[in-house]
C-alpha cells in the first residue's frame, strides 16, 4: 500500500482506540510493515477486528498482505506471447509432421 494508506489505516486505528498510546518512532515502523500490505485487505480485517476486540490491534492481527504472483500463469502467458510470434505456415507444418507422426506410431505400434 502507499504511505498516505498506511497513515490512513494508523488514523483509522487511533479514531476507533483514542486510549492507545503512538510515538513517531512506533507510527513510522507501523507505517514501514503496513506499505508491504495490501490496504483493502488491512482495512476489511481492521474493519472486524473492531467489531470483536476492546483493545488496539497489533500490525499481525490486521495484516493482509498481496497475494504472490504464479509463476505458471506467467510462464504460461510467457509461452503464449512466443507462440503468438510463429507464423501460421509454421504452425500448420507443425500440426501435419505431429498428425503422421500420431499415425506411424499407431500403425506400429
Amino acid at each position: 500500500m502507499e504511505r498516505k494508506q498506511a497513515v490512513a489505516v494508523i488514523d483509522t486505528i487511533m479514531q476507533l482506540y483514542p486510549r492507545a498510546e503512538f510515538t513517531e518512532k512506533k507510527i513510522e515502523i507501523l507505517i514501514a510493515a503496513l506499505q508491504k500490505m495490501d490496504y483493502k485487505g488491512v482495512m476489511k480485517n481492521l474493519e472486524a477486528y473492531v467489531a470483536e476486540k476492546p483493545y488496539p490491534p497489533t500490525v499481525a492481527e490486521i495484516a493482509s498482505y498481496p497475494p504472490e504472483p504464479n509463476e505458471h500463469f506467467k510462464k504460461q502467458q510467457e509461452w503464449e506471447r512466443e507462440a503468438a510470434k510463429v507464423p501460421q505456415e509454421k504452425k500448420e507444418e507443425f500440426r501435419r509432421k505431429m498428425k503422421q507422426a500420431i499415425r506411424q506410431v499407431n500403425t506400429h505400434g
